[in-house]
């Protein structure tokens, strides 16, 4: 193992717990305002999750006041505190982007393990 790989093995995250793309997550995000430090949740459904190792990222959609709104996670990141998962879901897909053109109810629904 060379110094690159076992510095990346250093900053792989093993706390989280385990989510796959289709579940309902809360991810609990430290944020920094000035000198003062706040804990932001953002709660929606995993529509994507690519990269490995150190690289991986994971997105979340949720609907706000009508709109969908979209944010990206690195999952190794030292930012999130903490990775809830409220509802398992069952999909036959990896990504999730037919969502985006749902509107209501329909766009936060897939089926439940």
């Amino acid at each position: 193992m060379n110094v690159l790989e076992k510095i990346q093995q250093e900053q792989i995250r093993s706390d989280l717990v385990p989510f796959k793309v289709g579940d309902a997550v809360k991810v609990h995000t430290r944020i920094k305002e000035g000198d003062r430090e706040r804990i932001q949740l953002f709660a929606g459904l995993v529509i994507n999750k690519q990269g490995r190792g150190v690289q991986e990222t994971f997105t979340v959609r949720r609907i706000s006041y009508g709109e969908g709104v979209e944010r990206v996670f690195p999952t190794n990141s030292p930012f999130i505190q903490k990775i809830e998962v409220e509802r398992a879901g069952k999909v036959h897909r990896a990504k999730l982007y037919y969502l985006r053109g749902r509107i209501g109810k329909t766009a936060t629904k897939v089926t439940e393990a």
